[in-house]
């Protein structure tokens, strides 16, 4: 059995794409240059739609993100953050990317319970404020604790082929109690050594760049992300070679 594969997605298109090449899931986002960002009620309401006609209930997961700048966020941004997950779940999304830390680069279990309870039935995956966090191991047995799903980090490197000695020691660490996923730089040509850490599954954005019509002073620059169907393709194919 292969690795999962998950797809960042920035539009409808992406969710589409990441449908007809047989992704596993997607996680829905905005701002994938700064990370990723929370996406539009419309986005997060046409992938749910586009998942359900092709009968993926389990699709469509929603990064839930307040603003760059870190993982420490104070009681408005907590707020704003449970708001957004119970509208994720109301929506009809499978599943929640989420990560909150303390100053002191640890998890902010208090806020990440709080989280947990607000997505009730939805799978909790936290994302890579792991690789923020002073001690991964410490933090994992932490989120078992709290009831997330998945992990998802780079080893602590600035790509997840850099990382994978950490990798393949928390894959081992948890021991099947908490899933981990690699992300952070995947290329296609990464997946089989990343898939020989003992994930449980691959993340990447599969990303290209499309020019627009010039915008003006106001509108930035003219080019846009977007999916490229072939990346995605081959991700799925490298995959399944790497068995």
């Amino acid at each position: 059995m292969r690795i999962a594969v998950e797809i960042a997605v920035q539009d409808v298109v992406g969710v589409r794409i990441a449908l007809a090449e047989g992704a596993d899931r997607v996680e829905v986002c905005s701002a994938l240059g700064m990370g990723g960002l929370t996406p539009s009620a419309a986005l997060i309401h046409g992938a749910v739609a586009l998942a359900r006609r092709s009968n993926r209930e389990g699709f469509v997961h929603v990064l839930v993100r307040p603003r760059g700048g870190g993982f420490v966020y104070d009681a408005d941004e907590l707020a704003t953050t449970l708001a957004d997950v119970r509208f994720a779940r109301e929506a009809g999304a499978a599943g929640v990317v989420v990560g909150a830390l303390t100053e002191a680069a640890q998890v902010d279990t208090d806020a990440v319970l709080r989280i947990v309870e607000a997505a009730g039935p939805l799978q909790v995956t936290f994302h890579r404020a792991m690789d923020v966090v002073a001690d991964p191991f410490a933090a994992a047995e932490e989120l078992i604790a709290l009831g997330v799903t998945r992990v998802l980090t780079s080893g602590r490197a600035p790509r997840s082929i850099e990382g994978v000695a950490t990798i393949r020691a928390l894959s081992q660490a948890v021991a099947g109690r908490l899933e981990v996923m690699a992300g952070g730089g995947v290329s296609v040509g990464d997946i089989p050594a990343l898939a020989a850490t003992g994930i449980d599954a691959v993340h990447l954005s599969a990303r290209d760049t499309a020019q627009g019509a010039p915008s003006g002073p106001g509108g930035g620059d003219t080019g846009y992300d977007i999916t490229d169907p072939m990346t995605v393709h081959d991700a799925l194919a490298m995959a399944v070679l790497a068995r």
